[in-house]
């Protein structure tokens, strides 16, 4: 198991969104275990994209996304509900990060099923919300550094066969870009 490297997290921000399918995101709780496999991410970067929180400018909320690559970015949303991105880019935008939407869960099953109060497996991590539940990211993990093997990390996985895209979901500006990306694993 091989933990990404900032550099991995330092290359256009969509590519990064692909990238990330197949790699595995690991959660420790009291040295339990927690992961899955990404299986849908949404790309979001700076002045070029609309839907994007850094789309205008920094705020407290944001600025995670204008500062160093392979960062957690947590955010609350819709009052109720915590999302988990990486800051990823390169040097052509000031801020760039990737909404991780979706895990097939691996280890701590029953874990999740604990935290999302359900034993569907096929409900446990499939959108934003679901896999912060899943995994109890909160905003005690914004700003932490994925790069290090500390309580949330990104490694190596498997290798998609095949990926589609999509426009994002849930957005109301940047409509046009195709930037929603899924892998099926079987």
């Amino acid at each position: 198991m091989t933990i990404l490297p900032r550099e991995f997290y330092l290359q256009d921000t969509v590519t990064v969104a692909k990238k990330l399918l197949g790699k595995k995101l690991v959660r420790k709780i009291n040295n339990q275990e927690i992961s899955g496999i990404i299986i849908e991410t949404e790309a979001y970067r700076h002045t070029d994209d609309p839907a994007s929180h850094a789309f205008r400018k920094i705020t407290k909320r944001n600025k995670v996304m204008f500062g160093e690559v392979g960062i957690a970015y947590v955010y609350f949303t819709y009052g109720m509900h915590y999302c988990f991105n990486v800051v990823a880019k390169n040097s052509k935008f000031d801020a760039g990060a990737v909404l991780i939407r979706g895990i097939i869960p691996q280890k701590g099953i029953k874990i999740m099923e604990k935290n999302r109060n359900t034993t569907d497996k096929k409900k446990l991590a499939n959108g934003p919300a679901k896999l912060t539940q899943a995994l109890n990211i909160t905003k005690e993990h914004y700003g932490v550094d994925l790069t290090l093997n500390s309580k949330l990390f990104i490694t190596d996985g498997i290798t998609p066969n095949k990926i589609t895209s999509s426009p994002r979901i849930g957005i109301k500006n940047g409509i046009d870009k195709l930037w929603n990306f899924k892998i099926e694993i079987k």
